[in-house]
């Protein structure tokens, strides 16, 4: 077989695509177009002489071939970063993990590494499936960073992690235009009991909207599996009272058939962290956390009050720490 130039773009474009098994969101972590990361992926499985991606009505799976490339593609590109460290000034950069991606956490992530609190941060972020997964890379070193909701396991993983809250946001109740309470100024949680929160994902993997339901007497509708943010957003248009929980500064699509409702009195929040190993932590990870907390400072993220704000009980505590 003739040897085969592999282009690095081409390799990372198929490894978010393979973790995400979704090309939109691959293609907005990317900051490309759909279509370019499409092309991105053919010409890398003309290249290879095998189809990657199984792509049909049930979604995006991988391929037997593409199942085995996976785990070299991700040496490859950990390879092709610390070649380009070696060579430079800076280092190897900060590997951070993000999770909870319905919530779109690159948000949060991206104001304060494009912003002048960054300074000299040199961060690598990538995709992961979900807390657990992100605890298990900082533990074996794979990371050095993670940034998304943190709850207790209630094992020898809370000794082993350090986080910190780094960013305290509003939620809304997110309706279909024509839900009774749609087009209401605000809302109190206490009024959505009458409804039925439609849950993204399992319901053991979403820790604040079970906390959420439980203290507010909210109905929740079993978890289904996680086919994406379109689909969560057909559900939600598609169920009698059915609402489900954003956080506020995250947009909604233009035509959707959707409108996001602040909740008041109290207001719920949501407690994105950023978490690390307790031990060796990695160069880099202090430089990060101060840079979130100085855009945090600025942006007034952690600002918190029992009397008006509503907190899961596992959060309360380092919220009144700040």
């Amino acid at each position: 077989m003739a040897p085969v130039d592999l282009d690095l773009a081409q390799v990372r474009a198929f490894v978010l695509t393979a973790e995400h098994l979704h090309f939109r969101r691959a293609a907005q972590d990317l900051a490309l177009t759909q279509q370019a990361l499409s092309k991105r992926i053919a010409r890398l499985e003309e290249g290879l002489g095998a189809v990657l991606f199984d792509r049909g009505p049930a979604g995006v799976a991988l391929t037997p071939a593409g199942a085995r490339f996976l785990g070299p593609a991700r040496a490859l590109i950990a390879a092709g970063e610390a070649a380009v460290a070696a060579v430079g000034e800076r280092g190897r950069p900060v590997r951070l993990d993000v999770w909870g991606h319905l919530f779109a956490p690159l948000r949060t992530v991206r104001e304060v590494l494009d912003g002048p609190a960054a300074g000299g941060v040199h961060a690598e972020v990538g995709p992961a499936r979900d807390l657990a997964a992100v605890a298990a890379g900082l533990l074996r070193g794979d990371s050095d960073a993670g940034f998304g909701r943190y709850h207790p396991f209630g094992d020898h993983r809370d000794e082993a992690l350090a986080h910190r809250l780094v960013r305290l946001e509003p939620v809304d109740a997110v309706l279909a235009v024509d839900h009774p309470l749609a087009h209401r100024q605000a809302l109190r949680p206490a009024e959505l009991a009458t409804g039925r929160l439609v849950l993204p994902a399992a319901a053991e993997r979403l820790d604040f909207l079970r906390r959420f339901a439980e203290e507010f007497a909210v109905p929740m509708l079993p978890g289904e599996a996680n086919l994406g943010f379109e689909h969560l957003l057909a559900r939600i248009r598609s169920t009698p009272g059915g609402f489900t929980l954003f956080p506020a500064e995250m947009p909604l699509p233009d035509g959707c058939g959707l409108l996001a409702v602040p909740l008041v009195e109290p207001t719920p929040l949501y407690a994105w962290s950023l978490l690390r190993a307790r031990q060796h932590p990695a160069p880099g990870v202090d430089a990060l956390l101060c840079a979130f907390a100085e855009t945090g400072r600025r942006r007034r993220w952690l600002e918190y009050r029992p009397e008006r704000d509503w907190l899961p009980e596992a959060d309360q505590e380092q919220a009144r720490a700040l």
